[in-house]
């Protein structure tokens, strides 16, 4: 009798469970085919609406337009939840370490569950180091995070297309960096917020008279106190086009995010470059690995001290010897302690070579390739390996933004 009462129980647990089972089941099935409920008129228009779409031939040009849009909205909605999900996660991950811990001597986890801090902790804002500064930023930030383009009236032209782009793109947290009068006066003029630095003989005498690459090492020497307020720069050479919001495609995990000069998946993130020397016989082979250099003229600073040590470094070694900006910034980041030289301890994160697309990939490889032509949008262009900027960034702006398919096409490979 026992053994029959157990055999009944457990016959009828399983009805109840397939029952439960086959519920779950409908319940998704109706979820799916009712995603606005049985009762929602709105429901079975939409269902209608797709009958009517799906037994039309073709689409209306007004159609394929809402399609499109709603396709761009999509798309940058998935961007948009994607940083989110980034953010999160790396919260989560600071969380549970927990920033003391960090500090302190802590048991290793199992095998496979130990990661390391990526992220320096942020420093502590003070707005006492530039009051004037810190106002402007509080009123154009977004997040805490800016863009920063320095420019003098050299670059008038450049500025002008970049600064189309960003209005194209509803970008609000942009500052122009005004080097001297002329583009001080252009910014007031063309509604484009703005910084003029207080007065400082050696920067000056560079910033209103230098060319790009003077120009260009003055920024880490100006970027200082941005970080010092506690703001997030990414900072842009002015031969830049826009052609998404960057922010929506940082990852925010390191203390240096910099697109590259990179202009393949080995050069772009490093490969083992393996270096033959016969000579050595059995020992002929060594192993060397290899990355092209970072890009000092699109980055993004987080608020951290080694981001504020890095600026320091390299403007310091700028202001005792005529060197390429470039060049030092990238041997602070990469060179590792030495006898005799202590290494930056600053987190590095290349950018996606596709997505922050340097001129080299773009008039090389991308306008080559049909599929890459078709299928690629770059969030950002840079014009950083050819002589005729503003003509290759007004012909960037043809072919993404206006559609004209060969406008990539007169241009050389590179500058000849």
């Amino acid at each position: 009798m026992a053994g029959r009462r157990d055999r009944t129980q457990q016959l009828r647990g399983s009805r109840i469970a397939i029952a439960i089972l086959i519920g779950i089941i409908i319940g998704c099935v109706c979820a799916v085919l009712f995603p606005n409920g049985f009762f929602n008129s709105s429901s079975s228009l939409t269902v209608n609406e797709r009958v009517q779409v799906g037994s039309s031939s073709c689409e209306s040009p007004a159609r394929i337009k809402m399609l499109k849009s709603d396709f761009a909205s999509l798309s940058e909605k998935n961007a948009e939840l994607k940083k989110q999900i980034r953010e999160l996660t790396e919260k989560l991950r600071l969380a549970e370490q927990g920033s003391d811990n960090a500090r302190k001597q802590i048991k290793a986890g199992p095998f496979g569950t130990v990661k390391s801090l990526r992220t320096n902790p942020t420093i502590l804002p003070d707005e006492s180091v530039n009051p004037r500064l810190a106002k402007i930023l509080e009123d154009i930030a977004v997040d805490k995070e800016v863009i920063v383009a320095l420019a003098n009236s050299n670059v008038k032209a450049m500025l002008e297309v970049q600064i189309a782009s960003v209005k194209r793109l509803g970008i609000t947290n942009y500052l122009v960096v005004a080097l001297d009068d002329y583009i001080e006066n252009f910014c007031k003029s063309n509604d484009v917020a703005y910084y003029k630095r207080d007065p400082d003989k050696d920067v000056d005498t560079v910033g209103k008279t230098g060319g790009n690459h003077a120009v260009s090492g003055l920024k880490f020497r100006v970027l200082r106190e941005f970080l010092q307020l506690g703001y997030g720069v990414l900072l842009s050479d002015v031969d830049i086009v826009f052609l998404q919001n960057p922010f929506r495609h940082l990852y925010r995990d390191s203390d240096v995010e910099s697109m590259s000069d990179g202009h393949s998946n080995m050069t772009a993130y490093g490969f083992n470059d393996v270096f033959d020397e016969p000579a050595m016989g059995w020992a002929r082979y060594a192993h060397t690995m290899r990355i092209w250099v970072f890009n000092s003229g699109f980055f993004y600073l987080r608020p951290t001290v080694p981001s504020i040590e890095l600026l320091d470094r390299v403007a310091d070694r700028l202001s005792k010897a005529k060197l390429w900006d470039q060049a030092v910034f990238n041997e602070e980041l990469f060179y590792p302690s030495h006898p005799d030289y202590i290494g930056l301890h600053a987190s590095k994160r290349v950018m996606d070579m596709y997505e922050f697309m340097n001129s080299k990939v773009l008039f090389k490889t991308v306008r080559k390739d049909q599929e890459l032509k078709k299928k690629v949008k770059p969030v950002i262009v840079h014009v950083n390996y050819h002589p005729d900027k503003l003509n290759r960034m007004q012909a960037v702006v043809e072919f993404y933004v206006n559609g004209k398919q060969d406008a990539l096409d007169s241009f050389p490979d590179g500058s000849e």
